[in-house]
């Protein structure tokens, strides 16, 4: 089914094109098919033996911790980090589940690059070194050069602006949404329940937590759209929201983009008998401020239609890792670097004394010709086999059915 690009998309027809959107997506490559295959990854996990794995401490994990869900993320006063920026499949589980996904995520990124398998081995060693330096508070020095894809993209996200947002969104600078290919019109619930949503002071104070903004600034709804985004979101309720900040004839009157999210289970695994908050919004937001507090602190859990949803503010410095090809010099410098990214999220939530001993257990099962644990290493080739296979598969039921 082919997504029409100006005729509007009837709500009964959402499924069917957002399905169709995803399997061409994760066609497009085999590292596409690992980002928008997260199932694939949690049966895998599931069926490995217990003890195969080591078992880390019980902490808000990502969950579904690849290249496309780091980037950089603003917080409430204009600073700028790489953190996590997807949190759909945080729960209270084991640490080493987001460094095998990462690991994963960067192997298939060297074999899109058709770098050598000896890289793809450098690679998880730098990851885990970049881990461990993170988790113990050493990794790099602040004014450290960031690895050329990461500083890239760093340095486009402190430059932009609204405009630069409105441009990327919607093609114009103007505080409204185009309905088209990625943008469809609300049915009449929808556009009345989003209206009624941010009637409440608890959800429009979410416009003006940023520090340039009043706290007692009027928020109004200026235009909302269903919006056809990403891999994640089939079948589940996905809104963008432009809001007018300040008075609406004012020069001081700024604009905001506000991504509405539907929250659904899990389908990461948690560990038995974690304490995690049995609203699925809430157990986002909870997991986003304990992983990324420049996102975290700035989301809201609410509902909407009957469902759980989480609310953010979409920022023009929040980009993702656009990552398609690496030199091998530039695969081992961003394997560390981002490593030390999901060290740093996941030792903020531990005791010194917590971050030592997991780091310790780490670094037991090196080999003498391989400087990372054997159990990384061989789940990073067995997901690897598993997903090239998949992927081909995928390719010859969709993509060739809509070639033909």
């Amino acid at each position: 089914m082919t997504i029409p690009k100006t005729k509007a998309v009837r709500p009964a027809d959402r499924a069917a094109l957002l399905e169709a959107s995803r399997n061409l997506k994760m066609a497009r490559s085999a590292h596409a098919y690992v980002r928008g295959n997260t199932r694939q990854f949690y049966e895998w996990l599931q069926a490995q033996a217990p003890e195969s794995l080591p078992a880390g401490p019980a902490i808000w994990i990502c969950g579904d911790c690849h290249l496309g869900n780091l980037g950089p993320i603003a917080n409430m006063n204009g600073g700028v980090e790489i953190q996590i920026r997807d949190l759909d499949q945080t729960v209270i589980g084991n640490p080493a589940h987001d460094l095998i996904r990462l690991g994963l995520s960067l192997a298939m990124a060297a074999r899109g690059s058709d770098l050598p398998g000896v890289t793809t081995a450098v690679m998880l060693e730098q990851l885990m070194d970049g881990y461990c330096a993170g988790l113990s508070g050493e990794q790099g020095e602040p004014d450290a050069p960031l690895p050329s894809p990461v500083h890239l993209v760093m340095k486009d996200a402190l430059r932009r602006s609204w405009k630069h947002l409105a441009r990327d969104r919607f093609d114009a600078v103007v505080p409204s949404v185009p309905i088209g290919k990625r943008f469809w019109k609300l049915a009449p619930d929808e556009k009345d329940a989003i209206a009624r949503l941010f009637e409440k002071k608890s959800v429009s104070r979410l416009a003006t937590l940023i520090g340039s903004r009043a706290d007692d600034a009027p928020v109004t709804v200026l235009d909302a759209a269903y919006w056809m985004k990403g891999c994640s979101s089939l079948g589940l309720l996905r809104y963008a929201v432009v809001l007018g900040v300040g008075a609406p004839d004012s020069d001081d009157l700024q604009y905001c983009l506000v991504d509405i999210k539907e929250a659904v289970p899990a389908a990461a695994p948690a560990y038995p008998k974690s304490r995690m908050p049995d609203d699925h919004a809430m157990r986002v937001v909870e997991g986003a401020r304990h992983l990324s507090p420049h996102l975290g602190d700035r989301m809201l859990a609410s509902d909407l239609l009957g469902k759980p949803v989480f609310l953010r503010e979409l920022l023009p410095q929040d980009l993702k890792l656009e990552i398609e090809r690496l030199t091998r010099a530039e695969a081992t410098e961003v394997a560390a670097f981002l490593g030390g990214v999901v060290g740093k999220a996941h030792a903020r939530q531990m005791d010194a004394g917590t971050a030592r001993a997991w780091g310790a257990e780490l670094r037991k099962g090196r080999s003498k010709t391989l400087d990372a644990p054997g159990w990384l290493w061989n789940s990073v080739v067995d997901l690897v086999a598993s997903h090239e296979s998949g992927y081909l598969h995928h390719c010859r039921r969709y993509a060739l059915r809509e070639a033909a």
